[in-house]
């Protein structure tokens, strides 16, 4: 998908949302856990059981119920990795349900890779051809090495670690680096070997307040923002701070939206939180 796909789509829905699937079998709600039990699901030719099936059953729940509210979805691969093969393959069936039943909506992968040489051309093959995400975020604090593989993927895209919403991130991303703050120098070696086609930065929303300092210097780039909603982020400030012509964001929200109910109506609870927290671009 390329930048004026991307575009187009926050112009229709006007809206720059990212739904975080960072999937929680403890925090599910009981109506769905209970599916872990209860025989296989069949999607696409397999067979999914216990925990992968109750994981597949909620992603599908909650896709149907946000998609009308949200550009983009961003599966945390942690929550996925953390039950094995099962989990892996249920990663799986919600990446193929919204290929083929919203194949307008962008689709990140929260991978957070960050190697070289023919180990990041690997993660770039799995993510781009074998698992056909839309992006992938990368740590590029190897240098330049460990994000180039991603950039040669026509209509792909690199997502960039740069300021990230962690109370510890100050330790590194702002340190001084001649004259700058890290974090800055990396984006702009990062936008050297690159376009606004085909990277994008991190950027958090408990740090808004540096958005319209990082427009001075990253004017064009789209920026992913995670911390709205559970973390404490607004996105009416990362609205006013961050936004371009273009739009410019995918404001991600995750646990807000996920588990706004605990109870059978978590779809219809989602849906809602989904369109009361879309950031809505007029």
């Amino acid at each position: 998908m390329n930048r004026e796909d991307l575009y187009r789509q926050i112009r229709a829905k006007k809206s720059m949302l990212c739904v975080g699937l960072d999937v929680d079998f403890k925090k599910m709600p009981e109506c769905v856990r209970v599916l872990a039990e209860s025989g296989e699901l069949m999607f696409k030719g397999m067979e999914f059981r216990g925990t992968a099936r109750s994981i597949v059953e909620f992603n599908k729940a909650i896709i149907d119920a946000t998609a009308p509210h949200c550009v983009a979805y961003k599966p945390n691969l942690a929550f996925y990795e953390c039950y094995g093969v099962e989990g892996m393959r249920a990663l799986e069936a919600t990446v193929d349900y919204v290929k083929s039943r919203y194949p307008d909506i962008f689709l990140i992968a929260d991978a957070k890779r960050g190697d070289i040489g023919n180990t990041a051309k690997m993660y770039a093959k799995a993510f781009f051809e074998t698992m056909d995400f839309d992006a992938v975020t990368v740590a590029p604090y190897m240098g330049a090495d460990s994000v180039t593989p991603f950039l040669g993927y026509p209509g792909k895209w690199a997502i960039v670690l740069a300021l990230t919403s962690n109370p510890s991130a100050a330790q590194f991303q702002m340190a001084v680096k001649d004259g700058k703050p890290l974090y800055q120098a990396v984006m702009e070696e990062m936008m050297a070997i690159s376009t606004p086609d085909n990277m994008m930065f991190v950027v958090g929303a408990t740090k808004a307040d540096k958005l319209a300092e990082i427009r001075t210097f990253c004017p064009d780039n789209f920026l992913l923002v995670p911390g709205v909603g559970a973390q404490g982020g607004s996105a009416e400030e990362v609205m006013k701070y961050g936004a371009n012509d273009m739009g410019g964001l995918l404001i991600n929200s995750s646990r807000g939206i996920l588990y706004a109910s605990s109870a059978d109506d978590f779809a219809e609870a989602a849906a809602q939180k989904a369109a009361a927290t879309a950031p809505y671009m007029a």
